[in-house]
């Protein structure tokens, strides 16, 4: 994994950039409509960057200043647990928002690493931009509280999962619900997601195609 100040580079192209906001605005709609004054704070504030794959976008011990919304590519976020095991916690099934909320919000330490698994085009507003979209956006405040309210669902949800599905039984539900992850991410990082190891996965894998 490499350092991302190497690696990160500002997209100047107009056309590009006209279009990678259309997929945020695209994406928040499926939430909350955006009015064009929202929609203009988001172009002045947000900045457009490729990032090369295996960068290492925001990592453990330091606080997350930045904001991502994922154009295209494949993210994960992960820590590492007391035995040096990494751990994946998050991957990203298409186009959303993905940052290490906790550290994002209170800025504080965070435990957490952001992944590029491949190349990626990412949005990104840093802490104090992005209070200031809150402050003076009509529909900024409700929609970041639809955002973490989405992710503390999910969040949850994954923890009831872990406590009362079987192994087979998780990777069915996101082979159902998330069928885009199973085809774009590492076998490795899937079973760490759903809390299996790989070679358990493998074998689930093989029972389900005989």
């Amino acid at each position: 994994m490499s350092n991302p100040n190497s690696n990160l580079r500002i997209i100047d192209n107009s056309d590009e950039i006209s279009e990678m906001f259309k997929s945020l605005f695209d994406f928040i709609r499926l939430l909350i409509d955006i009015p064009k004054n929202d929609q203009e704070l988001c172009r002045q504030y947000f900045k457009p960057y490729s990032v090369k794959k295996g960068t290492l976008l925001e990592s453990e011990g330091t606080v997350h200043k930045y904001h991502n919304f994922i154009v295209s590519g494949r993210m994960r976020i992960f820590h590492v647990d007391e035995d040096g095991k990494e751990v994946t916690t998050d991957l990203n099934d298409g186009q959303r928002f993905f940052t290490s909320y906790y550290s994002f919000i209170h800025q504080t330490i965070s435990k957490e690493n952001l992944h590029c698994i491949t190349d990626c085009k990412l949005l990104r507003i840093n802490r104090e931009d992005n209070e200031t979209i809150t402050r003076l956006g009509k529909s900024s405040e409700k929609y970041i509280e639809k955002i973490l309210q989405h992710s503390l669902e999910s969040n949850r949800q994954k923890v009831i999962d872990l406590k009362t599905l079987s192994a087979k039984e998780r990777y069915l539900k996101m082979l159902k619900n998330q069928p885009s992850i199973i085809k774009s991410f590492p076998i490795n990082y899937i079973a760490s997601y759903l809390g299996i190891n790989a070679g358990s996965l493998s074998r689930i894998r093989q029972e389900l195609t005989k």
